[in-house]
């Protein structure tokens, strides 16, 4: 579920004022602690910028992860 609300954060990047929406404050608030994590890697190639791909992917991991280690204790 985090997932998906990172990719929703991720398009608003498209619209302008996006960020703005009631819909971009709520995520804004909700993505932009973890993605500050990442913020000191600058995965930017020209105008693009991975950060929140590189995020997901750290998520997964983690959840896959854990799922593993749940798995394996029951």
């Amino acid at each position: 579920m985090y997932t998906i609300l990172l990719v929703v954060y991720a398009l608003l990047s498209w619209f302008p004022g996006g960020y703005d929406s009631a819909i971009g404050r709520f995520l804004r608030r909700i993505c932009e602690p973890y993605l500050s994590l990442f913020d000191h890697l600058n995965l930017s190639l020209g105008p693009i910028n991975f950060n929140i791909a590189f995020a997901i992917i750290v998520l997964q991991l983690a959840v896959q992860a854990l799922t593993r280690i749940i798995v394996a204790i029951f």
